[in-house]
């Protein structure tokens, strides 16, 4: 049995198994370059971030219409939800898909009525988070936020994403303080493939709250200190960092480091789908792996929610309900 949890960090577009990319090529009559199902799983090796986004765009051919998009939604939270996900804030790509001419509206037809009706029919509650991709001009995302806002998108927070080696962060601090003036939170990927410096950034230019990945903070003790003194929530993502090159082997991961030094760090899948795992793989091969205990597997999935952008009595009743996980067995399963 595995802890309750949150997912905070959780890109949509990455959660689109072969099968259902064939399923929706075939109904948006879209020729897909890989004979079947198994070529395209087969091509879900990596040597860096940017092979990975390579794949990554290419597949999202596939993804036309709002039936499109809800399928894709609905497939993520059922299998969630299998997961132990109890609530989920989930990443879309909006200039993904309007660079390859597909209307916002369309997005926002399939994701939104799914997410509305989540908790329902999943028993997973949802927030949307809106990422401007980093390696784009900061014009267009503040653009495309307009847009989003003009339109009444069921938005909770914005983030900031895809390369981040050789994009600074500092351009969307326009986008960001829009953002934040329309009362949306704000989450934002660093020190993933980038330096220390690189989370630094994003939490004094974008004023984000929370950091996706951070991993590489680890490397400077100043930017540890501020982050264990401030709290700031790391989503760190093991599986993909692996995946990606970012590190090793799971063996070497700096999560009981980060733990040790008293981060904020809760774990999560990202783009699970192209990563080998959704979040009850990710609890596994931690324990496989890195032996992670009973008490460490709660206070990991404890910070997922206290990470999360809930209001705080939504975040007390889920962390009930890891301190009844965590007291249902014996402290060694």
């Amino acid at each position: 049995m595995r802890p309750p949890r949150a997912e905070l960090h959780l890109h949509l577009e990455g959660t689109l198994e072969p099968e259902l990319a064939f399923e929706l090529a075939e109904r948006n009559r879209v020729a897909l370059p890989f004979a079947d199902v198994d070529a395209l799983r087969a091509a879900y090796e990596f040597t860096d971030l940017q092979s990975f986004l390579d794949l990554y765009y290419a597949n999202m051919s596939v993804l036309r219409t709002a039936e499109d998009f809800a399928d894709l939604t609905r497939a993520y939270l059922r299998r969630a939800a299998a997961a132990g996900v109890r609530h989920a804030e989930i990443m879309v790509d909006p200039q993904a898909h309007l660079l390859r001419g597909i209307p916002l509206q369309e997005l926002l037809d399939g994701v939104g009525p799914v997410l509305a009706a989540s908790e329902r029919d999943f028993g997973v509650s949802t927030l949307l988070i809106a990422a401007f991709l980093r390696d784009r001009p900061a014009a267009e995302a503040y653009s495309v936020l307009e847009s989003l806002l003009a339109a009444g998108a069921p938005l909770a927070a914005v983030g900031l994403d895809s390369t981040e080696v050789g994009f600074s962060a500092a351009p969307f601090a326009p986008v960001f303080a829009k953002a934040a003036a329309a009362g949306l939170r704000r989450t934002a990927h660093a020190g993933e493939e980038g330096p220390a410096s690189n989370v630094t950034e994003v939490l004094d230019a974008l004023g984000a709250e929370r950091v996706d990945h951070g991993i590489r903070a680890m490397e400077d003790p100043a930017v540890v200190d501020r982050l264990a003194r401030d709290r700031v929530p790391l989503t760190v993502c093991p599986l993909s960092n692996v995946r990606l090159n970012a590190v090793p082997s799971l063996a070497a991961h700096p999560l009981p480091a980060m733990m040790a030094a008293g981060l904020h760090v809760s774990v999560h899948s990202d783009d699970p789908a192209y990563f080998g795992g959704y979040v009850d793989d990710v609890d596994d091969a931690l324990v496989a792996e890195l032996g992670l205990g009973r008490a460490e597997r709660a206070a990991l999935a404890a910070a997922s929610f206290t990470g999360s952008f809930l209001p705080a009595d939504r975040v007390d009743a889920y962390l009930r309900e890891v301190a009844d996980w965590a007291a249902s067995e014996p402290a060694e399963a």
